[in-house]
This record gives C-alpha cells, sequence and structure tokens, in this order.
C-alpha cells in the first residue's frame, strides 16, 4: 500500500492519536512503568549515520519527551533501564560516549523547573568516579520535589539488586545488634522490598521494551513478578506518542490476575 505523503500523513496521524487518548479517558492505567530504551545503535546505522553517538543521542532525547508523556497520563513512577551492569564490559570507545549522554539526559530530566523526582539506581560504584558523582549529585538537587518519581537504571542488573538487598538487610540487622541466625529465621519477602536499590519499592505494573526484541535482560526482576509486558517493534529513538497510547490500551485491555 502507498503511503501517504508526508504533509498529509501528520494531519492524519494528529487525527488518530486525538482519538485513540479519548478511548484511554477513565480506563485502568499502570502507576508504575519500567521502559526498556532498546535500539540505539541500530536506529542510528539504519538512519544512516556513520557514529552510533547519534543513536544515544536521539534516545537520550526521546527520554525527556517520554516522561512528559508519562506525567501527563498520571504514572506515578517510572524506571528507566539505560545502562546494565553487562553493558559495563563493552568497549571503551563504545561505553564512554553512551555513559556521556546518560550523564547529559539525567542533567536535562533533573533540571530547575522539571517537577520530577529522579533518582539514579544501579552498581554506580562501577562506573568511572566523575560519572557516579555527576549521577549523584544531579539526582539529589531533586530529592523532595515530588511530581512523578523517576528511576534511572545505570550499572543496572536484576539479580546483582536482589544479591544487595539480601546483603543491605543482613547488615542493618547485625548493625542493630541483631543475631544472623534469629534474620535467617524470619527473613521473608518483605526484607528483600524494603532494601531493593529504589526506596519507593513499588511492585511494577507495566514493562515496555522497544526494538522488538521479547526479554527481560534482567531488567527489574523482583519488583515485575506480576508485571505486564508490552513488546515494541520501533527502535527506541523512533518510538511515538501514539505507540505509548497504544501500550496504555494494551495494558487497559488486560485481566490482572497476579497469579490465582
Amino acid at each position: 500500500m502507498k503511503l501517504l505523503p508526508l504533509f498529509l500523513r501528520r494531519p492524519v496521524e494528529a487525527v488518530y492519536e486525538r482519538r485513540l487518548a479519548a478511548t484511554l479517558v477513565g480506563l485502568p492505567r499502570p502507576q508504575h512503568v519500567g521502559i526498556m530504551v532498546d535500539g540505539n545503535r541500530r536506529w542510528a546505522r539504519e538512519a544512516g549515520h556513520t557514529d552510533v553517538r547519534e543513536g544515544y543521542r536521539a534516545g537520550g532525547a526521546k527520554v525527556t519527551t517520554f516522561l512528559g508523556w508519562c506525567a501527563a497520563a498520571g504514572i506515578e513512577h517510572v524506571t528507566l533501564f539505560m545502562l546494565s551492569d553487562d553493558n559495563l564490559g563493552r568497549p571503551a570507545e563504545e561505553l564512554g560516549p553512551l555513559i556521556e549522554v546518560i550523564e547529559e539526559t539525567v542533567r536535562d530530566i533533573t533540571a530547575e523547573g522539571r517537577d520530577w523526582e529522579v533518582r539514579a539506581i544501579g552498581s554506580l560504584d562501577m562506573l568511572p568516579a566523575t560519572s557516579a558523582r555527576v549521577l549523584k549529585e544531579a539526582t539529589a538537587a531533586t530529592a523532595g520535589r515530588g511530581g512523578l518519581k523517576v528511576d534511572v537504571a545505570v550499572g543496572y542488573g536484576g539479580r546483582r539488586e536482589i544479591v544487595d538487598a539480601v546483603k543491605s538487610a543482613f547488615e542493618e540487622h547485625i548493625a542493630a545488634g541483631g543475631d544472623p541466625a534469629e534474620l535467617v529465621a524470619r527473613f521473608g519477602i518483605d526484607d528483600i522490598s524494603r532494601h531493593l536499590y529504589s526506596p519507593v519499592a513499588d511492585h511494577t505494573d507495566f514493562i515496555i521494551r522497544t526494538s522488538g526484541e521479547q526479554r527481560l535482560s534482567g531488567f527489574l526482576l523482583w519488583q515485575s513478578a506480576y508485571a505486564e509486558m508490552h513488546w515494541v517493534d520501533c527502535y527506541w529513538p523512533a518510538f511515538r506518542h501514539v505507540d505509548f497510547l497504544r501500550a496504555l490500551r494494551s495494558y487497559a485491555g488486560r485481566e490482572r490476575r497476579f497469579g490465582k
């Protein structure tokens, strides 16, 4: 089928987008969304860029736009998967530019005037010291802002998070003079939930992954026990508002059973 010319396509898409948004009024929507921002390098290559950093930059710019969509939709908490602990093994010439873009993105979403409370989560001590400091200082400035809660997962791994949560629970118990054996005897789900990287520790309602991949890759393994999944074929820089609205429509049409 022949595509409409661009000057006609945009008005048609705008009408469709408004109608789609209208169908979502009053329907259930997720409160905590996890987004796997995948496909930046592939987008750059297919767009003809010889430097994959163009993909990272486009992806970083889309993060700010996406958070605006979420805030407007009444979503309370967003977790962005921007860099896994496995990614830290990439060659320096590839990893360096990606971390630089992450720093720029975090500076943008934590800027004055943004009503977002941002926290960097993950193994920040595995990052270059200057990068870890940039992320910590930028996000600390947003403490107490209220509004949309945003977790930026950098150097993050779901299995590592669970291990760290167990360690933290025992360290807290021992520091208070408790007997480790006593904690072992009563150790439960809440002991891990309370010590996850994010202090909110909300269970995730909905996880979106772009680029057509259909796996979690270690993202929010504990929090996503009953999360609904949504896979999108487009690469992250090409993710549109209409794709976001379609994802919300998909979520609203599901019956959440929580294992029952």
